[in-house]
Parts: C-alpha cells; structure tokens; sequence
C-alpha cells in the first residue's frame, strides 16, 4: 500500500489483510480487523477525492463549449461587419447578434459566479420572507409570458412564510416555472401549490407534461445536465441561457440547500412535481 500512488488519479485499493488474520477475538485479528477498516475508509475518500477531480473536469468543459458557441457567433458578426463597412444593414443586424450573444454570456458567466459562492459558503440574506407572494408574483408574470400554458395557483388561506434571502428565493421559483414552461409543450397544465410545516414552508410546482428521461432524474440538479430529448422546447432560440445551459436546476438545488433546505423530483409521463422544502 505505501508504494502506492496516491496524488491523483482513480486509486485501487481493494487489497486487504485476509479474512483469517481478522478475527477479532485474538490480538493479531483485530489489528488486521481495524487496518481493512483504515483501508476502507482510505478508498472510500480517494473514490470521492477523485469524483471530485472528475467533476471539476467535467464542469470546466461544459461551461468552455457553453461559452464557445457565443463567442464564435460574435466573432462569426464581427467579421462580416468589416468586410461590409458601407452597408449599414449589415452592420445593425450584426450589432443586433452581437448584443444578443453577450447578453447570453453575461447570463451565463453570472449563474456560474452565483454556483461559485454558493459552493464557497458565501452567506445569503436571513429574513422574513412571504412565500405567498413570490408565488403569486412569478405565476402572474408566467401567465404573460406563456399564455398557452394552464397556470394555476393552490395556497393556504394563512400565508406561508419561511426565512431566507427573498432575491435569491424568487431566483429558485422563477427557474422552476420557467423550466416548466420550456420544457412542455402548448396547453400543458403547471400548478403551483405551498404549505406550512412545523419547521417552515414548502411548495411544490407539478406539470403534466412528457416528463423527465428517467436516465435524467437522478441527476436533474447537476451542472449542465439537459432533458431535451424528452421534454419539448417551448422555444429553441437559446434566448434564456440558466435554463439552455443546464443551469437551471442546479442553482435551484444549490440556492435550496444554502438556505438549510431540501429540493426532490419525481417524474413520470404526464405527472412531474419538483417539490422545495425551507426552515422557518
């Protein structure tokens, strides 16, 4: 085991002392016993060291080919207004492109610095917030947005309130709404329900549309992940980056569990709920 490489890389330690030389109840035995116990324990935190490694990896691709794609475009623009400085139709079509996909990068680099303090722990407002109202609030705003949807609202006569950064608690509904709404075809019906608990409140937001693959639920909140294949676009221009970047979901989760709270997904064709629990 000592000549072992251990600094990096996907580590195999599945030697071990053999089974008769851990017998507990001589002496021999139980240092053979609580060395297969040490090993154990070393593989099980090199397996996550390296998870981790791969994780990173893995991000940092996924947001280099998010961010690559705008920036060829406006290089793409950039080039075709040079090459044309006499035709002013070009050239505002081109600025147009241009503003388009920096506003897709600057939404996109924005999510990535939020998920970056969030994971560093960075501390988010603690106070008094009315969930009855942010729900109130991002449905009416839904219904202007996508009026071929069914929107519809179930709340409790008292108000739901739960403790927390009211900013970044909107963020968490509006990604949930606009996630259903993309991913949905026309005429689906999403309701969005709340409830006080005796630790705080929760809400649920359920649609009945095609739902999530099911290669994708068990990782619906991670970076990056998409479920195209199964849940329609509503729009395929790439206009709102959090959620065509397979960001939409992880700042859900990350905000969530930064304010001490709980998010789950069950999806099934025709019964998909994303349910958010919170302290009070």
């Amino acid at each position: 085991m000592a000549e072992l490489p251990l600094a990096s890389g996907e580590i195999d330690l599945t030697e071990r002392v053999p089974d008769h030389l851990t017998d507990e109840r001589t002496e021999v035995g139980q240092v053979g016993s609580a060395l297969n116990k040490l090993l154990a324990h070393v593989e099980s935190s090199l397996e996550a060291r390296h998870r981790s490694e791969q994780q990173v990896r893995q991000f940092v691709a996924d947001a280099s080919h998010e961010l690559r794609t705008p920036l060829t475009t406006i290089a793409g623009y950039t080039e075709l207004a040079r090459r044309r400085p006499d035709d002013t139709g070009t050239i505002g079509a081109a600025l147009g492109k241009v503003e388009e996909e920096s506003g897709r990068m600057t939404a996109l680099v924005e999510d990535l610095l939020l998920l970056a303090r969030l994971d560093a722990g960075r501390p988010l407002e603690h106070e008094p917030v009315d969930l009855t109202r942010l729900l109130l609030e991002a449905v009416s705003d839904a219904r202007v947005v996508a009026p071929d949807h069914h929107w519809r609202l179930e709340l409790p006569e008292d108000e739901v309130n739960v403790t927390g950064d009211d900013r970044r608690l909107h963020q968490v509904v509006t990604n949930l709404l606009t996630n259903a709404r993309k991913y949905t075809p026309a005429g689906t019906t999403v309701t969005v329900s709340a409830r006080s608990t005796p630790d705080g409140g929760s809400f649920a937001v359920h649609d009945d549309g095609p739902g999530f693959p099911p290669d994708l639920v068990d990782h619906a909140f991670e970076r990056f992940a998409r479920g195209d294949a199964a849940r329609t676009r509503a729009t395929g221009n790439g206009d709102e980056p959090a959620a065509g970047a397979g960001l939409g979901l992880a700042l859900v989760s990350a905000i969530v569990h930064a304010h001490g709270g709980q998010v789950s997904l069950t999806s099934h064709p025709g019964n998909t709920t994303l349910t958010v629990t919170l302290p009070r």
